[in-house]
């Protein structure tokens, strides 16, 4: 099987109704990324940021996996198939995705403030996490999210699988967000390489297919591009 590797940003997650930092009616407009998406944030005010983190767990018991995301896994039929995606929603994995490397963290798990390695599940009656709730040492429970001016301690391996792929996809991402959008450099020389994004970003390299669509009918284009019927 060939290897096809994808890598999401929020575009593909928005069309489940999950509200991104950078839409019109998204979360900037009701707060800041300094106050409650960075390490500085979470030691001026970690009740703030927990409470943002809990909101953001409490949406995913409202949203469902869209076509795109369903389109993905349904590839999984045809090529070995590795998600590389910057959302920390669990919307891949609703689809039925199996190989999901989540380059930015996830919402819902948390992990000890002091030893990162100690990383939990969160059931969906504990999404509300309280200050106060401790790992297994004694310390806070925090997000487990790589937050902005944090290292991102999964994309060498990102990067490692972007290296391997015989098909490159990018969906949904603005590409301006570092070093995730340096992935794409990383493809072998002669990767077919396609984006898919109903805007497109500037200085798109020439080589890269250009699929003008959202995610959804996005994937469906792609899929007759790679000559594919589900």
């Amino acid at each position: 099987m060939k290897k096809l590797v994808v890598l999401t940003g929020a575009g593909i997650s928005a069309e489940s109704g999950i509200r991104t930092f950078r839409d019109s009616d998204g979360l900037w407009n009701e707060y800041r990324i300094e106050d409650v998406c960075t390490i500085e944030a979470w030691q001026r005010n970690p009740a703030l940021v927990n409470d943002f983190y809990n909101q953001r767990r409490m949406e995913l018991l409202n949203v469902k996996a869209n076509n795109g995301h369903i389109g993905l896994a349904e590839l999984e039929k045809f090529f070995d198939v590795q998600i590389i995606t910057q959302n920390v929603d669990n919307l891949h994995e609703m689809a039925g995705s199996t190989k999901i490397l989540h380059l930015h963290g996830e919402l819902t798990k948390v992990r000890s403030e002091r030893y990162e390695n100690l990383v939990y599940e969160l059931p969906q009656d504990k999404y509300k996490v309280k200050m106060g709730d401790l790992c297994e040492k004694g310390h806070q429970l925090r997000p487990h999210i790589v937050w902005f001016g944090e290292a991102v301690p999964l994309i060498a391996e990102a990067a490692q699988l972007v290296s391997q792929a015989d098909i490159l996809v990018i969906i949904g991402t603005s590409l301006s967000v570092y070093p995730a959008a340096s992935l794409m450099y990383h493809a072998p020389e002669l990767c077919p390489i396609y984006y898919i994004d109903p805007n497109g970003v500037e200085n798109l390299p020439v080589y890269v297919h250009f699929i003008k669509k959202g995610a959804s009918e996005g994937v469906e284009e792609l899929k007759k591009e790679l000559g594919v019927r589900t």
